[in-house]
């Protein structure tokens, strides 16, 4: 089986490819990434994952559009930009499209080159890390409202795009339940929907000594309305619980900025932090809280969890397929100020509980949920549908 992947971000496309090409599967990467091809571009992150650099295509350019070039002429229309840097990468991947078993396309990426490959009786797969693009937009929209921010989630043409692309693949990939729902609550039929958790580098995210006693309840991702923030301000502010600590880790968005204002003093902010420091930073918290608006399947939940932290998250953010409620932590219902609150109060002044809740989080992710396992998952399934 020969399988070609292409996406136009970053996401877990290495892991997978990673995984394909250790087994003999991998046809070709397609990406404007991977540093083992760019050596020579300053201040690029050096990819961890081992994937043969014959088999990747890379045309940085599209990355450029979308990080840089809107910067550069003082533009301020990323949504705009995205959409110009994703068409530009789809159309340039197509050309990059032949012969193999399988393709692995990103949403919004991929529509062009899905129909490159349609003729060589490939098929085709659209990798969608989060929830049905109709539901995610609702759902975003109804958040800005509430607080009276009259702003377009996602652009019409991306939402337009990733419609067709639907229609047009042969399956839909998702990472958790919460997203397969979504798709079948937009009429798109189970028999289509191929589901996946994804994994975790075991090798690399695992628990290192606490240098403290401080109850840390820690948040990693950006802060913007979808990660549900403001709701974690709010029920920490409320806690004013004695040697404790909120500490978020993410770059900020400008709707963010007047909770912080509002909330200073209750929090301490590091900004971003490199991925491969990430663990040492989960290693100092108590609890890691993930409350989530909308997404496929947070890979920080892994991480966190591999680090020995139980995880308080909501039910949007696809973590209820990793996490066993009131085991290896708390499930809540989105918006939940009230259950925040009770959930940290109850691993604050239960620190044997929460001690023992890390534990079982950390076996939970060892058993089943590394990028090794996540392999052997997806290519059974990409086995199966190829078989049909």
């Amino acid at each position: 089986m020969k399988v070609t992947i292409s996406c136009g971000g970053k996401f877990h496309a290495f892991h997978l490819a990673e995984q394909l090409d250790k087994r003999g599967h991998l046809h070709k990467l397609i990406t404007p990434y991977y540093s083992q091809k760019r050596r020579w571009l300053p201040g690029l992150r050096i990819d961890k994952e081992k994937i043969d650099p014959t088999k990747v295509m890379t045309n940085i350019l599209p990355a450029l559009i979308s990080r840089g070039l809107g910067k550069v002429l003082g533009l301020n229309q990323p949504a705009s930009w995205n959409y110009y840097s994703a068409q530009f990468f789809d159309s340039w991947a197509r050309n990059q499209i032949d012969r193999c078993d399988l393709l692995v396309a990103w949403s919004g990426f991929a529509l062009h080159t899905i129909k490159a490959a349609k003729p060589y009786g490939t098929v085709t797969i659209v990798e969608r890390g989060s929830s049905h693009i109709l539901f995610q937009k609702e759902i975003l929209e109804e958040e800005y409202s509430k607080y009276g921010l009259k702003t377009k989630a996602v652009d019409d043409r991306i939402v337009d795009k990733e419609l067709s692309e639907y229609s047009e693949a042969d399956y839909i990939s998702v990472p958790s339940e919460f997203v397969r729902q979504t798709f079948i609550k937009y009429g798109v039929t189970p028999e289509k929907l191929i589901r996946v958790p994804y994994g975790v580098d075991l090798s690399h995210f695992k628990p290192v000594p606490k240098e403290d006693c401080i109850f840390r309840v820690i948040f990693v991702g950006g802060l913007t309305f979808r990660k549900g923030v403001h709701y974690l301000l709010e029920a920490f502010s409320q806690l004013s619980l004695k040697d404790s600590e909120l500490l978020l880790i993410g770059s900020v968005s400008p709707e963010m900025k007047p909770f912080l204002k509002k909330y200073k003093g209750c929090y301490r902010y590091l900004g971003a932090v490199p991925h491969l420091e990430l663990y040492k930073y989960y290693s100092q918290g108590s609890v890691f809280v993930l409350p989530s608006i909308e997404e496929g399947l947070a890979m920080v939940i892994a991480q966190a969890m591999a680090c020995g932290l139980p995880v308080i998250c909501s039910t949007n953010t696809g973590g209820q397929d990793l996490i066993r409620d009131g085991q290896d932590g708390f499930i809540l219902p989105i918006r939940d100020v009230k259950g925040l609150n009770e959930k940290l109060s109850y691993l604050y002044k239960n620190p044997d509980n929460c001690s023992a809740m890390g534990k079982s989080s950390q076996e939970r992710v060892s058993k089943g949920y590394s990028w090794d396992d996540y392999g052997d998952k997806i290519i059974t399934r990409y086995a199966e549908v190829v078989g049909k």
